[in-house]
């Protein structure tokens, strides 16, 4: 099977950036840790992260390239410490989440072992540009 490039078509100038977008947004689809997406108000977002057993100082929230990462790795345990079941996932993670233009990050919180990040989409600018004609 051929894959169709966008940056083929003479019709969609520039828009191979959103052809390396939706390949990122289809990497890492791996399931831990569970998440949910809401739709708050008429403009704004929540991600929740089920981060049992971490804190807020072993997670990391960036935004890299229009790409909100979100990494957690648990400090190094007690030696001392002997499980005799260990059900309680701790490894560390990185889970990506690509954001649309005029897509920003309000905040991050921790409850109950969950960590919620709302977004919040703003209003488009209408920007009309006029571009001068020179002679040469």
């Amino acid at each position: 099977m051929t894959k169709i490039s966008l940056g083929a078509n003479p019709y969609l100038l520039g828009f191979d950036q959103l052809e390396r977008l939706a390949e990122r947004a289809a990497k890492g689809a791996e399931g831990y840790p569970p998440y949910n997406i809401e739709h708050i108000a008429p403009d704004g977002f929540r991600i929740t992260l089920a981060v049992a057993g971490f804190s807020e100082a072993d997670l990391g929230v960036t935004i890299e390239d229009r790409q909100l990462v979100v990494r957690g790795r648990l400090a190094e345990p007690e030696e001392d410490r002997v499980f005799l079941h260990r059900g309680i996932a701790g490894r560390a993670f990185q889970r990506s989440f690509v954001l649309a233009d005029g897509v920003e990050v309000v905040s991050a919180d921790m409850e109950n072992g969950l960590l919620h990040i709302d977004l919040k989409r703003l209003a488009p600018q209408q920007v009309v540009q006029t571009i001068p004609i020179s002679r040469k």
